[in-house]
């Protein structure tokens, strides 16, 4: 098995651990958002700093399930154009987006870093429920890590692709 197989399965473990924090994200806010209407309409309690929950659930959600959208292709391609090159140009296009991609992501990761610290260091919380926003910061930025690793392996492997012969 090779170095970018090793790497591969490495990339498609961490996602899979990430997605299932996604996933808690989206069953809790599913969860909050039903005991508020539930309460709210029926026994006239909704629950306080719902909204407060929800968003930031959200953001756990897309987050954490990012990485394993870009393994499985759920991202948005237009190929329209690019499919009529010739595969080592379109090997060379891929490797441009890619490197524009890991760019953008890392400029995520190092900017959600320091407003994590700006969030903590300030002592920010959420509107109303009071939450600290500092985790969250510091999770979006360390779920967008396996995204720039995966990127990391398709560019190697557009790399490989422009060199083959």
């Amino acid at each position: 098995m090779g170095f970018l197989e090793k790497f591969n399965r490495f990339n498609r473990r961490i996602s899979s651990w990430f997605e299932w924090v996604g996933l808690m994200g989206l069953l809790l806010m599913m969860f909050i958002t039903c005991i508020d209407v539930i309460g709210a309409k029926l026994f006239l309690k909704p629950v306080l700093g719902a909204i407060d929950i929800v968003m930031l659930s959200q953001a756990v959600a897309i987050s954490f399930v990012a990485a394993s959208a870009l393994l499985l292709g759920r991202h948005v391609h237009v190929e329209f154009f690019v499919v009529l090159l010739p595969k080592r140009v379109r090997a060379v296009v891929d490797s441009v987006v890619l490197i524009f991609g890991l760019g953008f992501f890392i400029l995520i990761v190092w900017r959600l870093a320091i407003l994590g610290s700006y969030f903590r260091s300030g002592a920010e919380v959420s509107a109303s429920a009071r939450i600290p926003l500092f985790p969250f910061a510091y999770g979006v930025a360390a779920a967008s890590i396996p995204v720039c690793l995966i990127f990391i392996h398709d560019l190697i492997n557009a790399i490989l692709r422009v060199v083959k012969k």
